[in-house]
C-alpha cells in the first residue's frame, strides 16, 4: 500500500468512513484537468467528475458544481438554482472554503449550505473518476455512490 500524500489521505480517510472499497489513486502526472486525467488514466473526458467552485455574488457563499469532464457548466442554470448570480472565485477562496487545491478538488469532504449539483450525464457511466486532493491524485466511485456520498442534486448542467 502506497503512503499518501497529506490531502489525498484526507480523501482516503472521507472514502473509507462510507465503507466502500475505493482507493485513492497517485500518479506522477498531472491530473489537474479533465483531459490530462483522462489521458493518465486511460478513460473519457466524460467520465471524469470535475468538481467546481462558484460563489455567490450577493451571499459569498460556495457552490459546488460536479459535472462530466466533456461539459461545460452553463453558469446561468447555476445562479437560477441558488436564486442568485454567481462568479468564479479565486484560488485563496476555493482553497479556504474546501481546504484543497484547485486541480485537485475532490467531490466531498467539505460542508456547504446547498449540496453538489451533480451533472446528470455522469449517470450515464457504469464507474468515474474524481479528483482526490491533489493535481496528481484521483479516486474511481460509481455515479450512485457518488450521488449517495454527497447528497447532491442531480442536475442538468450542460448550455
Amino acid at each position: 500500500m502506497q503512503n499518501l500524500k497529506n490531502s489525498s489521505q484526507r480523501v482516503q480517510d472521507i472514502l473509507s468512513q462510507h465503507n466502500l472499497e475505493i482507493k485513492v489513486i497517485e500518479f506522477q502526472e498531472l491530473t489537474r484537468t479533465a483531459q490530462e486525467a483522462a489521458c493518465v488514466i486511460g478513460c473519457e473526458v466524460g467520465q471524469i467528475a470535475k468538481t467546481l467552485i462558484f460563489k455567490g455574488k450577493n451571499s459569498g457563499k460556495p457552490v459546488c458544481v460536479i459535472a462530466s469532464g466533456c461539459n461545460k457548466v452553463d453558469e446561468k442554470k447555476i445562479a437560477a438554482l441558488v436564486a442568485e448570480p454567481i462568479e468564479r472565485p479565486d484560488a485563496d477562496y476555493v482553497l479556504k472554503s474546501t481546504g484543497f487545491v484547485i486541480g485537485g478538488i475532490p467531490p466531498l469532504g467539505y460542508q456547504f449550505d446547498i449540496p453538489p449539483f451533480i451533472d446528470e450525464d455522469l449517470m450515464g457511466y457504469s464507474e468515474i473518476w474524481a479528483a482526490a486532493g491533489t493535481p496528481y491524485s484521483v479516486f474511481k466511485i460509481t455515479p450512485h455512490d457518488l450521488l449517495n456520498i454527497t447528497q447532491g442534486t442531480l442536475t442538468y448542467l450542460k448550455n
